[in-house]
């Protein structure tokens, strides 16, 4: 009996001994991700404060810069629609290049809204990094209409095409039924 007490207690130790050292991975992760992502942050505002200058200074200036990425928003939101999930039975090399599509398309469709943020005037910040940018808000304004009133173009086009489809099909199978084919063979006796 003392021996089953005996193997019972090591057992727990050494549950609790690989458990702290699960925790103590979790946490590891967990500070160097947050790490990761404070540095990537950082470095993307750096990029984007260093750069929007140069841009807005382009001939066309800011109108044209928030222009241009508007339309790279929207078409990252298409291409991020139109990649959808991978095929069960696809190779694992089709999966994977279409994972990249999808993460690219998506970059596509979030990075002009953070790149025009990180130029506007930080929140509770007085140091000179976080001065706003001349230009940003113009720029940001252009994009929003433009995205807004391309988007809205692309769905109307994506939705009249879609309407369209739908009318020739039904069209279809109207002249099937007329002629008898459209039917089941139980309704055609």
């Amino acid at each position: 009996m003392q021996t089953q007490a005996d193997g019972t207690a090591g057992a727990d130790r050494h549950r609790g001994v690989r458990d702290g050292f699960g925790i103590a991975a979790v946490i590891l992760c967990l500070v160097v991700g947050t790490g990761l992502i404070l540095l990537l942050t950082g470095l993307w505002k750096r990029f984007a404060r260093e750069t929007i200058p140069a841009l807005v200074g382009l001939p066309g200036g800011s109108w044209a810069l928030g222009a241009a990425l508007g339309v790279i928003t929207v078409l990252g939101v298409i291409g991020g629609l139109r990649c959808t999930p991978g095929v069960p039975g696809g190779t694992l090399l089709a999966r994977g290049l279409r994972s990249a599509g999808t993460a690219l398309c998506c970059a596509a469709a979030f990075g002009p809204l953070f790149y025009l943020l990180s130029g506007l005037r930080a929140r509770n910040c007085r140091s000179m990094s976080c001065a706003y940018l001349p230009g940003t808000g113009t720029a940001f304004l252009a994009y929003v209409v433009t995205a807004g009133l391309v988007g809205w173009s692309v769905h109307r086009w994506t939705s009249a095409r879609a309407a369209e489809q739908l009318a020739r099909e039904k069209m279809r199978v109207r002249r099937l039924r007329k002629k008898g084919r459209g039917k089941s063979r139980a309704a055609r006796r």
